[in-house]
């Protein structure tokens, strides 16, 4: 029987996974420095992190070397749609509307990034 299981990153925990996804794999040395590019952060606390993290399943860890080496064990695109998802469901009662709207207003939009928008919109409607 498949694991049907739902995983829920911390904040902290989706910053790994973030350096995992865009490597592929990572020792904890490799995370630590690609994190502490953008914040403050402790080894200790990133070697800690990551090994909750292997335990409640979100990575997995070769140790056939010396370094340990750690490879995400969640999809990216699945997390990001669960995610999404409960933001949706929690903070814009079910309007998904609402969320596009407030992420469009709320940032500055690029001309690329409205034309990939309008493009996603036309492909939509052509599946309807």
């Amino acid at each position: 029987m498949k694991n049907t299981k739902v995983l829920k990153p911390t904040e902290s925990e989706l910053e790994i996974l973030a350096v995992l996804w865009a490597q592929g794999e990572a020792t904890v040395r490799m995370v630590h420095e690609e994190l502490t590019k953008t914040k403050e952060a402790g080894y200790t606390t990133t070697l800690k992190l990551m090994q909750i993290m292997k335990e409640k399943g979100l990575v997995t860890r070769n140790t056939e070397s010396k370094t340990h080496i750690y490879i995400p064990a969640i999809n990216k695109q699945k997390t990001q749609i669960q995610i999404v998802n409960k933001m949706i469901s929690s903070l814009f009662a079910g309007s998904s509307v609402d969320m596009v709207m407030q992420a469009l207003g709320g940032n500055k939009t690029t001309a690329e990034e409205l034309k990939k928008i309008e493009e996603l919109i036309q492909t939509l409607k052509a599946q309807k």
